[in-house]
């Protein structure tokens, strides 16, 4: 039976010839991710239903990355890095990248993938909504509750059930004004937050295949904003030379079958399309940017798994290079790795940090997810009060990044780089 790429990864994990959409199936866990948001309380459940001494199935194969309340004074944020911290020493976890040490690396979803722990073909599940961003990597990756992530602690198993996929295929080569950010903010615009309720989305075409791995993570990332069960892209050699580089675990890439059955199938000209942002309080508040163009923002925020990436800041630079920041405007790098390469990537023979130091920017200098989810007050970048906002994370409902009487606009880092130099939304074609 012709399967999905979805479809095929799920069979093999479940040791059947094949699956369908529908079908409930028992499945290998490759890998489970957990931070500091959700990892005390998966450990208190595995605890409770396994037992006081109980062992994790593979202590190779759990991945703690703290990384959204880890630079604060907060006393119940600093205990949570503590229970992940006894945990990890207490089992023997191989992989704890721990807020102070060497190993500290910044936001699980990057993390995971320059770490080495996103592979094609495999399963990985997180206590995350966002792990779907490893789908880049065309693997099936998804976030889970606390109890369902307890249970892969103590068995390395999970039970699913198949989505169906609908596939959205780009045709033509990206133009430079245009992001991953804005591929999937014109589908969740058009299909909704729940038009992909427990469904595989899976992205195809020239103009998928001609994106950056950085770029397609994004676009996978958002999956779950509208709905999906997992957003994927079937690897090709860009994406496997990256893993390849990062990892000495063998894997089996999978690719869906030619005459596979798809739930929708829905295609996008590249030359069609043009910068849009959301707009307050739902990312499928879609509208171009000349639409909202002129409204005026207060804050400009560039950073997050979505956002926070070398390419995001290599494309916010190429417009602060020549212009300043006229307004409020916080970058902040998602990982170490990209933090450093901050200070030794050039345009122009001028680092990106020197760049952004000079047009005004306030760069943190600790990476990590800072006010993508708001965080406790002493949290970098965090809004307060009734800010309106431009920002290349992932959600805008109210009160995600820290204020209920603020509005956040979601956008490329492009276009927030271009409002921060106007003060108002700007089609960052005007620069680009």
């Amino acid at each position: 039976m012709p399967m999905t790429l979805t479809e095929k990864i799920l069979a093999r994990h479940a040791h059947r010839d094949s699956v369908k959409p529908g079908d409930n199936v028992w499945v290998d866990v490759d890998v489970l991710m957990t931070h500091d948001v959700c990892g005390p309380g998966t450990i208190e459940i595995f605890r409770r239903e396994f037992g006081a001494g109980a062992k994790v199935w593979d202590r190779e194969r759990v991945v703690i990355i703290p990384d959204h309340y880890i630079f604060t004074e907060d006393v119940y944020a600093r205990r949570n890095i503590d229970i992940l911290r006894e945990f990890a020493i207490e089992q023997g976890i191989k992989n704890f990248y721990d807020v102070g040490s060497p190993n500290y690396k910044g936001v699980c979803h990057v993390a995971l993938s320059e770490e080495g722990h996103t592979r094609p073909g495999e399963v990985l599940f997180g206590t995350d909504s966002h792990t779907c961003t490893a789908g880049a990597f065309g693997e099936f990756a998804t976030g889970i509750g606390n109890t369902d992530a307890a249970f892969i602690l103590g068995t390395g198993k999970l039970w699913v059930k198949v989505p169906p996929t609908m596939r959205f295929v780009f045709e033509g080569e990206i133009p430079p004004y245009l992001m991953a950010k804005d591929l999937i903010l014109h589908i969740i615009g058009d299909i909704g937050v729940d038009g992909a309720t427990y469904k595989a989305m899976e992205f195809a075409g020239e103009g998928i295949s001609g994106l950056s791995v950085e770029e397609r993570m994004t676009i996978c990332n958002m999956a779950i904003e509208a709905g999906g069960k997992n957003g994927i892209i079937a690897p090709d050699d860009k994406a496997v030379a990256f893993v390849k580089q990062r990892t000495k675990i063998p894997f089996q890439p999978l690719y869906g079958d030619a005459n596979a059955v798809y739930e929708s199938v829905k295609v996008y000209k590249m030359k069609d399309l043009e910068p849009v942002v959301a707009k307050p309080h739902s990312p499928d508040n879609k509208a171009l940017v000349r639409e909202v163009k002129g409204t005026r923002v207060d804050r400009c925020y560039i950073g997050s798994c979505t956002g926070g990436k070398l390419e995001d800041f290599m494309a916010a630079a190429r417009i602060f290079k020549r212009n300043n920041a006229k307004v409020e405007t916080y970058i902040v790098p998602s990982t170490t790795e990209v933090e450093r390469r901050l200070k030794e990537e050039k345009i122009d023979g001028e680092t990106l940090y020197s760049i952004f130091q000079r047009a005004g920017v306030k760069i943190s200098d600790n990476a990590s997810c800072a006010a993508c989810l708001g965080g406790p007050p002493d949290t970098f970048g965090r809004l307060s009060g009734d800010e309106v906002c431009i920002s290349t994370t992932n959600r805008n409902f109210p009160g995600r990044m820290g204020s209920k009487g603020s509005q956040v606009y979601l956008a490329s880092p492009l276009t927030v780089a271009a409002s921060a130099v106007r003060g108002v939304i700007t089609d960052p074609r005007e620069f680009v």
